[in-house]
């Protein structure tokens, strides 16, 4: 199996538990190689907490997580940072340091993890944040920026390593419907450009149908996921009426 054909992600009877307190199990699941998947469901399904999953911040209760190939929790704490030093974070909030410029919040990654020279690291977040449409905006700190524009240099940040996946958790939460849509466009731009497999948490179904190749469904009442495919394609035949309740937001299923 040549590597372009491993899944970028691959999720084996995955079960997600605090303790005695299941919130999802029996989660399996692949992420193609240089999609845009979203992860979906009601409040409280545990969207974000299969996300802190995926990304190594929470060992799994049961079941087997992959990136590109090798299992997550096999390897030892060494290994596995350096794994995930290929992928890159956009947290709901934007987890921008308030203390510090753009361009100082871009060039954290590159200062904790490459040997760069200042100069290089200098213009690669130049480079970011010119990809991110802020070019120009280097000096500025968050506080000065809108919320929109906050996203994006968190987005910045995220790639500032050229990761092969990344991860969005609520990327358009708090955003006004203009700079929503213009942040799915740059999600779609940054894939097609950086060929990037992308994972979005996302309950915002705008976003959802407009840049996700395919979509899981967790179900909150079954604690385990009922849906996996084209969003457009769950939504005009849904596999059970939760799934189109929540593709349609209507207020009872069908």
């Amino acid at each position: 199996m040549s590597p372009s054909d491993v899944p970028a992600i691959s999720v084996e009877d995955l079960t997600l538990a605090f303790g005695s307190f299941v919130v999802m199990r029996d989660l399996t699941f692949d992420v193609e190689q240089g999609e845009i998947f979203a992860i979906m469901g009601g409040s409280g399904s545990g969207k974000s907490t299969l996300l802190k999953h995926l990304i190594g911040l929470l060992r799994p209760s049961q079941g087997t997580i992959r990136i590109e190939g090798r299992a997550l929790w096999d390897m030892d704490e060494a290994e596995r940072s350096a794994m995930l030093r290929h992928t890159g974070v956009l947290y709901q909030k934007g987890a921008l340091w308030s203390s510090m410029t753009l361009a100082e919040n871009v060039a954290l990654p590159l200062q904790e993890h490459t040997d760069l020279p200042p100069s290089d690291i200098d213009r690669l977040v130049s480079l970011k944040l010119a990809l991110v449409g802020l070019r120009g905006f280097e000096s500025f700190r968050p506080h000065e920026i809108s919320g929109g524009m906050q996203k994006r240099a968190a987005l910045a940040r995220a790639i500032a390593l050229d990761p092969n996946i990344l991860f969005f958790d609520e990327p358009t939460s708090g955003l006004d419907p203009v700079s929503a849509r213009r942040l799915d466009d740059l999600i779609l731009q940054l894939r097609d450009s950086l060929d990037t497999t992308i994972v979005v948490v996302s309950h915002d179904l705008e976003s959802i149908f407009t840049i996700a190749d395919r979509a899981l469904y967790l179900d909150i009442e079954t604690k385990t996921m009922t849906a996996l495919g084209p969003p457009a394609a769950l939504r005009d035949d849904p596999p059970n009426p939760r799934v189109q309740q929540f593709l349609t937001r209507s207020l009872e299923p069908a």
